[in-house]
């Protein structure tokens, strides 16, 4: 891992998790376990009533924020029709789109993922079905799980009037049938443009299953996924890095 990470009041969190992990039991740290409290965030959610229609074959783009990137990147590289899934940030400016400005909260910034589709297999608003069902909890306002600060918003940046019409209409859908036990806090935001974070966060999930931050909030994700949407799950994930070297 890199000095980056390490300097990093997550990677401090981290640290302090994987001691009280050895605190708790005599286990190797891989094989440390915490309840898995997070899989109850997974809410079922219809399907949403507005949605485009099966596209022709080709590739689209939509762009989610909902906490922390590695777990949100995670889910997506899981789902049939993701052609890519990038971690990286969106709603500020590009000379703030690193790691550790960012964490600062004060740049506008949210830490997103930019997700690359086939429309002719999947479509938007199947997307944000798994946005909102499984990807993370829309009723945290600037937090979600352990993490606090603006960066973690729940906010879609709908890349043109469709998306933004069936978000907006998804939202209310959601909204009156009173689908979560507390209001959406979800936004919108349009005309922002998405950056690439670094190389040491993309695939995450999937090069560290064991951490204890990805056990506890994420992996619980990637089970709620296969449960519930069987037909939508892939169990290889798409990776960044694997394009990257293709």
């Amino acid at each position: 891992m890199t000095a980056a990470i390490f300097a990093s009041k997550r990677a401090a969190r981290l640290a302090a998790s994987a001691l009280a992990a050895f605190a708790l039991s005599g286990a190797a740290f891989t094989q440390w376990q915490m309840p898995a409290a997070a899989a109850g965030d997974a809410v079922a959610v219809p399907p949403p009533s507005l949605d485009e229609k099966p596209g022709h074959a080709g590739s689209e783009t939509a762009v989610f924020a909902g906490g922390c990137f590695w777990g949100v990147q995670g889910v997506f590289q899981h789902v049939r029709g993701v052609e890519n899934a990038v971690s990286g940030y969106a709603g500020g400016a590009r000379a703030d789109a690193e790691y550790e400005t960012v964490s600062t909260g004060t740049t506008g910034h949210a830490e997103s993922v930019e997700i690359t589709y086939d429309p002719a297999k999947i479509t938007y608003g199947k997307l944000l079905q798994v946005y909102f069902s499984v990807a993370h909890n829309p009723t945290e306002l600037n937090y979600q799980g352990p993490d606090r600060g603006t960066q973690y918003r729940s906010t879609i940046f709908a890349a043109n009037d469709t998306q933004k019409k069936i978000a907006q209409a998804y939202i209310a859908q959601l909204g009156k049938d009173r689908v979560f036990a507390a209001p959406i806090v979800t936004t919108l935001e349009e005309g922002r443009t998405f950056y690439p974070a670094e190389s040491y966060h993309q695939d995450f999930l999937e090069r560290n299953p064991t951490y204890p931050y990805i056990v506890y909030n994420d992996l619980p994700k990637i089970e709620a996924l296969k449960r519930m949407f069987p037909d939508l799950y892939s169990e290889k994930p798409v990776l960044v890095m694997a394009q990257a070297k293709g």
